[in-house]
């Protein structure tokens, strides 16, 4: 995680009295190692729970409760929302969700809550009846509505030791929709977004496979960085990838490049006909289908030859003799496949010959009808599966040179080409 990701962004958490506030102290964590001036407040009840030491120590910051409100600064429930750029209520009981709802404002973090005019978001948590009571569930629609934004219980074993739907969202889940919110761009809010990552796996048995050093690294922080600035992301992956995905991305996991193929084209299809946004009581809008330009990043390593005649089950060694002549056929070629028309297409390019790196992704751009081009000069195997990289981004009519953490050069690579491409 980058370390400047949240850099100089204020984050303001509430905190109710749940046996899953345990979770806000590593979300708290993910908040602060992101960069994030990281701020509590707490119910009274919630201190029976954990003390209010525990998140002061977490935070260095003095948290806000009955007896430490203060008119004098900005530890108040008014002027403490004026701070912060996103609020946070996690965990949030049931008690908590229908007072909201309500408009019911007899404790700090409901005053909190109901003078903070920007999104808010609400981790619910809370036994599998009273998060499934009617009431309760009219409450969470009823807020949805009204600018908050609820994040997804969890089924599994609860405190109760009952088993269902009640459990807090894990703190990483919480953290990458606060971030999506925090640094929502206009540019790519609501816009279509297909990305590629991974080796392809090019069957020779039902046992054996060709492939390549691709980690999907690139890929993944590509469509990471694209969804915490708002982009609607679907990410086609290999099996290889390993990575975690925020779970907002629509992420697809294919093995072949034909299989890799007919998913690219299908989710361009979809990404040109546009999101259709929802509508709110607060503004009163209606529906509205959004038709930005989509974008497809085509970060895969895709195979350049596969085996000409796979082969169902197991190639016995004894019937292959001492050489193995494996006839391998030229692969299809997915970005000189896909129909351009419509969408801005940016492909990778990993090179190791320094030499001629430059002329051939200049080729690429040109041969391909490319609008961009991210230029990777490889150094062996090693430069697979690390955390940094170093691209350059070359357009028709300018080049871009990035070097450093793989997240931050993909937030510098999809900031320019907002600038190049505004439309």
């Amino acid at each position: 995680m980058a370390q400047s990701l949240l850099q100089n962004k204020n984050i303001l958490i509430g905190v109710t009295a749940s046996i899953a506030i345990y979770k806000t102290c590593e979300l708290i964590r993910l908040f602060v190692k992101a960069g994030a001036n990281v701020r509590v407040v707490i119910s009274e009840d919630a201190k029976k729970f954990i003390a209010p030491l525990t998140f002061e120590a977490l935070t260095n910051q003095k948290v806000l409760d009955i007896t430490s409100e203060d008119w004098s600064s900005d530890y108040n429930h008014i002027a403490i929302g004026k701070w912060a750029d996103l609020f946070i209520i996690a965990p949030a009981t049931a008690n908590t969700i229908n007072k909201l709802s309500n408009g019911i404002a007899d404790n700090l973090i409901t005053q909190i809550a109901l003078a903070y005019p920007r999104i808010k978001l609400i981790a619910p948590s809370a036994n599998t009846n009273m998060i499934n009571n009617p009431i309760t569930q009219a409450s969470l629609k009823m807020l949805k509505l009204c600018n908050y934004e609820v994040i997804k219980t969890e089924i599994k074993e609860l405190a109760c030791k009952d088993v269902g739907d009640g459990a807090m969202a894990e703190p990483k889940n919480i953290f990458d929709i606060a971030v999506s919110k925090i640094l929502e761009d206009e540019y790519w809010k609501n816009r279509k977004v297909v990305v590629s990552c991974g080796g392809t796996i090019e069957k020779i048995d039902d046992i054996r496979y060709i492939s390549n050093f691709s980690s999907g690294k690139m890929g993944v922080a590509i469509a990471t960085s694209l969804y915490y600035k708002g982009a609607d992301v679907c990410l086609i992956k290999t099996l290889g990838v390993n990575e975690i995905i925020p779970n907002g991305i629509h992420t697809i996991t294919v093995q072949s490049t034909n299989e890799m193929y007919e998913y690219i084209k299908e989710s361009i299809s979809v990404a040109k006909k546009g999101v259709l946004t929802k509508s709110t009581i607060m503004d009163n809008s209606k529906q509205e289908l959004i038709q930005k330009k989509p974008y497809f990043f085509s970060v895969a390593a895709v195979s350049d030859f596969v085996p000409s005649y796979p082969q169902h089950g197991k190639i016995k060694k004894d019937d292959i003799g001492e050489n193995w002549n494996l006839n391998l056929s030229k692969n299809i070629d997915i970005l000189s496949s896909i129909d351009k028309d419509g969408i801005y297409t940016i492909g990778f390019k990993a090179e190791m010959d320094i030499t001629n790196a430059k002329n051939n992704a200049q080729n690429m751009l040109k041969n391909k009808n490319l609008d961009g081009v991210c230029l990777n000069i490889l150094q062996g195997t090693k430069s697979f599966g690390t955390k940094s990289n170093t691209i350059e981004l070359i357009l028709k009519n300018s080049e871009f040179f990035f070097d450093g953490d793989k997240l931050d050069i993909s937030f510098e690579i999809i900031e320019t080409l907002a600038k190049e491409f505004h439309d």
